[in-house]
């Protein structure tokens, strides 16, 4: 954790990336919501969905709060996010799970990173966003259950997954070069590269191991 004090246009950058980032998932969950195989887990996705919406309500409130407007906030990434989306489209119900699983798990390590060098309200609205694992939880545990029933699956959803982080880290790195204020802030904070990378390396080979995928 730092003691930095970051200039107010970065945070109302991060803020903004969030904030979209939110407003995606509701969309993408409500989608996802109607390739349940069954009611009850339409039911859990669309639960789900729903505090997306709630998440970014908050996140909106802090970028008015700061100065920021959230729609122009958000702008700057709507192209980098929909390209991603765009590409890696799953073709059904255990994709989806995957791209939920994966994904989202490696960009939401990203973003405890950064937001460990911001202080104050600013990174516990973040820390605490972040924080609700239950939809990772579910999708972890459709994963393993898919796979115990049918081992083969393991081998289509592991590339599924190597595809999603590569066209994931792309963007990411888009992303950093059109908005560096971001890059900034780690930098700002101290934040060793090569060792972020490694973290964010081992995090992800830990989340494949722990539903059965091969990274």
């Amino acid at each position: 954790m730092s003691d930095l004090t970051p200039p107010a246009s970065a945070v109302v950058d991060l803020l903004g990336m969030l904030a979209y980032g939110e407003l995606v998932a509701f969309d993408r969950m409500a989608a996802d919501a109607r390739l349940a195989p069954d009611l009850r887990r339409r039911a859990v996705l669309s639960e789900m969905a729903g505090r997306e919406i709630t998440n970014y309500c908050r996140l909106a409130d802090r970028l008015t709060e700061l100065g920021g407007d959230p729609e122009q906030s958000m702008r700057p990434y709507v192209q980098a996010v929909s390209d991603y989306h765009a590409q890696t489209e799953p073709a059904d119900w255990l994709e989806g799970l995957a791209k939920a699983y994966v994904g989202d798990g490696i960009a939401d390590d990203f973003t405890r990173e950064v937001a460990a060098v911001l202080t104050g309200p600013d990174r516990d609205l973040i820390l605490d966003v972040l924080h609700d694992s239950r939809h990772a939880d579910f999708a972890a545990d459709e994963l393993r259950a898919a796979i115990a029933a049918d081992p083969k699956v393991a081998n289509r959803l592991s590339m599924w997954s190597r595809r999603l982080v590569g066209e994931g880290i792309s963007q990411a790195l888009r992303v950093a070069a059109e908005r560096p204020s971001l890059a900034e802030l780690l930098a700002g904070g101290g934040t060793d590269f090569q060792a972020l990378l490694r973290r964010l390396t081992s995090a992800h080979t830990a989340r494949m191991g722990a539903v059965g995928l091969n990274n």
